[in-house]
């Protein structure tokens, strides 16, 4: 058990049945009546971000959980399989527990880092930055240059970001998948 004295943010905490993060918290003292504490949190699994106002001092269930290297495998069309690089074991999660913002870098091989609570994966994180190849893009005129501009570029796993204008079909490209944005190219 943990009190609101113990927030501080990225602590998981059991509410309702559900598993959630601390995002922000503020402690507030008024001049009249007890001192609260308000905290935004993050559904774990489903990623919804909600407000709630807890009374100083009030208990909450603080959760442990674990980070494992996991890699993706392979999709069957509704499931994705990550094969647990620990055990071995093959663990299929849905589209909507990964996120749509992540699955658009996703790409097979690819080593990710899975949330564990009780022993089951809830949740995996891909690398922040990940190397992927151009497949189309507009050619690139001659005298182009890095300040030249950006141009759209669509990259093998089907995400599409502005890179600049000297990028041709088959370089590899650093984006950082948070922002979605280039970075620097790899090869060329």
């Amino acid at each position: 058990m943990a009190t609101t004295a113990d927030f501080r943010n990225g602590l998981v905490i059991e509410m309702d049945g559900q598993l959630m993060t601390i995002i922000y918290f503020q402690h507030v003292k008024p001049g009249k009546g007890g001192a609260f504490v308000r905290t935004k949190l993050k559904n774990v699994l489903s990623g919804a971000v909600l407000e709630k106002t807890f009374r100083a001092g009030e208990k909450v269930t603080d959760v442990r959980l674990e980070r494992r290297p996991v890699s993706y495998s392979y999709t069957d069309g509704h499931l994705y399989h990550f094969m647990d690089q620990d055990t071995f074991e093959m663990i299929p999660l849905s589209g909507e527990i990964i996120g749509e913002d992540q699955l658009q870098y996703l790409k097979e091989n690819m080593e990710c880092e899975g949330l564990v609570h009780e022993g089951s994966v809830l949740s995996v994180e891909l690398p922040f930055f990940v190397e992927l190849e151009v497949t189309e893009t507009d050619p690139g005129l001659k005298g182009d240059t890095a300040q030249g501009g950006t141009k759209p570029a669509k990259l093998e796993t089907g995400a599409v970001i502005q890179v600049p204008l000297f990028v041709e079909i088959g370089d590899v490209v650093k984006v950082d998948r948070r922002e979605d944005k280039y970075l620097t190219r790899v090869t060329g």
